[in-house]
């Protein structure tokens, strides 16, 4: 059955504020075989990799890496929001459009030249993306790609992403 992903993906104008489009990720989710060629398409690109954690980022990022992480026999890592880890941490602070942010991530959580697959929904403006980079880059992880369900190609994510490999599987 070839499922096309953008036709699972609904757009919600005006949210989070007035003139943006948000892309609601849920109908996708919802939809058992839209979900599960998700998963599959990361599974196939990474399953020789070698990969040994999968890093996401806080919260949508979690339902893909977390799934992903199981399928590949790889450790998996939560990129949390300052605060929310209990034990000791790395963190960065981030410019986004709309003020700042600090994203952290536990301080053993990647072992030095571990390969690293980072994984999140969505690729906007890259900052989450680049300050996640940062964090691995700190515990000495090697990144091997840097992975997005869906890239709003618009809004010039990639440009803070230069240097790594980046995929997407749906490109607005």
């Amino acid at each position: 059955m070839n499922i096309n992903l953008k036709d699972h993906i609904r757009d919600i104008p005006d949210f989070p504020k007035k003139g943006i489009i948000f892309k609601d990720i849920t109908t996708l989710l919802g939809h058992r075989q839209a979900f599960k060629k998700v998963i599959d398409v990361f599974v196939k690109r990474y399953r020789d990799k070698s990969i040994d954690k999968v890093v996401a980022a806080d919260a949508r990022g979690f339902i893909i890496g977390s799934v992903l992480a199981y399928e590949l026999g790889a450790g998996f890592v939560p990129v949390r929001k300052k605060g929310k880890l209990p034990y000791k941490t790395v963190e960065i602070s981030y410019e986004l459009e709309y003020g700042n942010d600090t994203l952290c991530m536990h301080e053993d959580a990647i072992l030095e030249n571990e390969s690293v697959l980072i994984v999140d929904d969505l690729l906007a403006t890259g900052g989450t993306a680049k300050a996640t980079c940062d964090l691995v880059k700190k515990q000495k992880g090697k990144i091997i790609e840097v992975a997005f369900m869906i890239e709003l190609a618009f809004l010039n994510g990639r440009d803070k992403l230069k240097g790594y490999k980046v995929f997407s599987q749906v490109v607005y």
